[in-house]
Order: structure tokens, then sequence, then C-alpha cells
């Protein structure tokens, strides 16, 4: 039975990103604004630090404090809620699952690398994008 390394893994994750990426409908620029409104005072205290976690358009899982303090993308939902829960150490916090895709609009405090991959993601579904055009013609 073969073994499958951290590099095939990796592979094989960011392989089915690029599979739900192509299945995501967009979202419109005032859905984002409208789904990353502060959080009800009286649903969540202003004393619980709060973070919206979801996925963005490239299918990464992105975490993002809900007053725009600091927020991250992660290849893994788990990295996303550690980042969230650590960012408001030593208390625990609120966690908002939108079930709309979002962006990050702040400077990326989660993985850099990330961000890095799904550039060169989406570049490669442009590159297949316009092979399959030419193919077609």
């Amino acid at each position: 039975m073969p073994v499958m390394t951290l590099h095939m893994c990796e592979e094989a994750a960011m392989a089915a990103i690029a599979v739900q990426a192509t299945r995501r409908r967009p979202v419109a620029p005032q859905a984002h604004a409208a789904m990353l409104k502060p959080l009800d005072p009286d649903v969540v205290s202003a004393s619980i630090p709060a973070f919206f976690i979801g996925r963005n358009k490239a299918g990464l899982w992105v975490a993002r404090e809900a007053n725009g303090r600091i927020g991250g993308v992660f290849l893994f939902k788990s990295a996303a809620v550690d980042f969230a829960n650590h960012q408001s150490e030593p208390a625990r916090c609120a966690l908002v699952f939108p079930t709309e895709s979002f962006e990050l609009d702040l400077e990326n405090g989660g993985n850099p690398l990330i961000v890095l991959a799904a550039r060169l993601l989406e570049r490669a579904n442009q590159f297949l994008a316009r092979v399959i055009a030419r193919q077609r013609t």
C-alpha cells in the first residue's frame, strides 16, 4: 500500500481548493459589506472578541476579527479557528461562520505562502481556461 507524503497531501489539498474555486459563485461587493457588519451587542457582548471564519473566492479559509483589527488567510479551517483563538487570548472568542464567501480586506496576518499559492492557482486556472478555449476553436 503506497504511503502519502506531506508533499502529496499538500498537492491534493491545493487541487481540491482549485476544484472548489471553479464551482464558487462570486459575491457582489455590496453583499461582502453587508455580511461583515458589526455584530449586534444583544447577541454577542462587546467584551467578547468575535471573528468571522469563512472561505474566500479561491476556496481558502479566512479569519477576520469583527471590528477589522486583524485577519488572516489559511489553507485549513482549523488553522483559521486556531488563529482567532490565539488572537483573543487569554479569553476565548465568538466564531461567526457566514454562509457566503468573503475576502480578507486587511493585511494578511495568517499564512503568507497561502496567498501566493492562491495567486498561482488562479493563474493556472486562467491558463487552463485559455487552453480549453483554443482546443474548442
